[in-house]
């Protein structure tokens, strides 16, 4: 009883004087655990990149949005307006609008006509360019959002597989030392339990911020569609009074 005493002892000491940091974990992992920590590390870094960038334009172009909106709104001549931010709009929604008003005007120097089936060919044209435009703001918005799908979806298996070679390790170890002992099994054990904690860590901030800037990218989606429609809605009822004498929309 005495001996075994002294063993566990032993043992809980052989444990205790093993160095199990994440650095000492890290050097002393199989060459395979080691390229899956480098893995989910980088993928966590990146993940947060994203996440800030997306976080901080977004709060950039709904602010864009607002001030764009106050002068849209104002009264003032959509015209000057739209000589005013020129070919060089500075967010998706001076973008929908410069798209829409480049159209009118192209069509009014081309041509005085005011025949209704120019009338509505125009207002299709308008229509069709500001949603076209809409979709490729949004693509240029959403860039890299897959990233953030896929290191959530994928980076808890990366982790589990440099678990389970983690442990295939350890029983190695047991089958060449011929000894259960933990001091044998721990440290790889360690190893593979770390390479799990890494894929979670990687997983867990990229699944949450890709559902919250999904949703923030839904709203702002949904506000530059409505913002054409009634942007649309405007340009028609303007088609519609327009006289022959006057081009310019107010």
């Amino acid at each position: 009883m005495e001996n075994t005493v002294i063993d566990a002892v032993n043992l809980g000491g052989n444990v205790a004087a093993q160095d199990l940091s994440m650095l000492a974990l890290f050097l002393r992992a199989d060459l395979i655990v080691k390229g899956v920590m480098i893995l989910l590390v980088v993928a966590s870094v990146w993940s947060w990149a994203i996440i800030f960038e997306k976080t901080f334009k977004l709060k950039r172009l709904n602010s864009k949005a607002t001030k764009f909106e106050s002068e849209f709104w104002s009264g003032g001549s959509l015209e000057a307006l739209f000589d005013r931010i020129g070919n060089n709009p500075g967010d998706p929604m001076t973008a929908v609008f410069a798209t829409a008003m480049r159209e009118w005007r192209t069509t009014h120097q081309r041509t005085g006509s005011r025949s209704d089936s120019m009338r509505e060919s125009l207002a299709d044209r308008i229509e069709r360019v500001m949603q076209i435009t809409v979709t490729r703001e949004m693509d240029r918005v959403e860039r890299y959002m897959t990233f953030l799908a896929s290191t959530g979806s994928t980076a808890p298996f990366i982790g589990l597989f440099g678990t389970v070679w983690g442990i295939m390790n350890s029983f190695q170890a047991i089958a060449t030392t011929k000894s259960t002992s933990l001091a044998v099994v721990a440290p790889g054990i360690a190893e593979a339990l770390f390479a799990t904690a890494l894929g979670l860590v990687a997983a867990i901030p990229a699944v949450v911020a890709y559902n919250k800037i999904s949703r923030d990218l839904d709203r702002y989606a949904g506000r530059l569609e409505t913002f054409a429609g009634e942007f649309s809605a405007i340009l028609s009822r303007q088609m519609d009074e327009v006289r022959p004498s006057s081009d310019e929309v107010h």
